[in-house]
């Protein structure tokens, strides 16, 4: 699974001149901390990041973060990246782009599964927050928060070497699919979309995939992020908020995740596939 070809290649000189031209006032020294599958990532001083697409696919995600992330932000009970200026194309850049908060902390992901534990009922609190009902103009994702059925195809050629992986998904397909009102996902909580400082969750970010739908995918995050004791804590948080059929979509979603992630060039979402893999191994819930 390696990363996709850049279609656009960025300076810390082209973000610099970017900024001067749009937003003068927040310049300040930059260097690139992140180079993802759809954006890149530039430290701007010590309180704020620049993000920007660097292939047309992730230009809509941007904007769809500008548009809706500043409401969510209003319900949700822990830090997300909501803009602090919405950049537009220009300077040959074609484009829309972000100055967001830089967030201090580490990436659950690179913390041992059991400190994460420490936040279950932060993550869930948030989720439960984040997964209220969409309005009629809300996104939706064509790859997450779909009913199952809708990514079969794709998932199963994933999984074909993974038999284990393949049984979760075939079980998840198999389980009643959402029936209520679709409501807000994430699409894609795991360990390396947020950010910790000490037993507290200081961030959720990358909301890249959010749209509207069945949570199940969000929930996928159980098996992701925790110990069979974090995972515990987790569920009985959320209470009876969901069925027992959107926690077995959810391990679906988590088989799909680890067989996704078995490929990564990043040897921290590598690990992240091998810790997924032994939980739901080990896991009858």
């Amino acid at each position: 699974m390696s990363e996709p070809p850049a279609e656009i290649t960025l300076t810390a000189e082209d973000v610099d001149r970017l900024i001067a031209t749009q937003h003068p006032h927040l310049r300040a020294p930059l260097r690139r901390v992140a180079h993802g599958w759809d954006n890149d990532v530039y430290r701007l001083g010590d309180e704020l990041a620049v993000r920007l697409p660097r292939r047309e696919l992730a230009a809509a995600l941007i904007e769809k973060e500008q548009r809706w992330l500043p409401l969510l932000a209003e319900r949700i009970p822990v830090p997300i990246p909501v803009p602090i200026a919405a950049g537009r194309p220009g300077e040959g850049y074609p484009w829309h782009w972000s100055i967001l908060p830089w967030f201090r902390g580490q990436r659950a992901n690179d913390l041992n599964a059991t400190r994460r534990d420490a936040v279950a009922e932060q993550l869930a609190e948030a989720l439960l927050a984040l997964h209220a009902p969409s309005p009629p103009d809300a996104p939706i994702n064509p790859v997450r928060g779909v009913p199952m059925a809708d990514r079969d195809d794709v998932a199963r050629k994933r999984l074909a070497n993974h038999p284990r992986l393949l049984l979760e998904w075939s079980n998840a397909v198999d389980a009643p699919a959402w029936s209520a009102p679709p409501v807000w996902v994430h699409g894609d909580v795991h360990p390396g979309n947020i950010v910790l400082e000490g037993d507290r969750i200081v961030a959720l970010i990358d909301f890249g995939d959010l749209g509207s739908g069945d949570p199940a995918c969000d929930l996928a995050a159980a098996w992701l992020m925790f110990t069979p004791v974090g995972r515990a804590r987790f569920r009985q948080h959320v209470g009876e908020r969901y069925d027992e059929a959107t926690w077995l979509r959810a391990r679906g979603w988590a088989a799909a995740m680890a067989g996704l992630l078995l490929g990564a060039d990043d040897a921290s979402f590598h690990r992240m596939a091998e810790h997924t893999i032994r939980e739901l191994a080990q896991s009858s819930e």
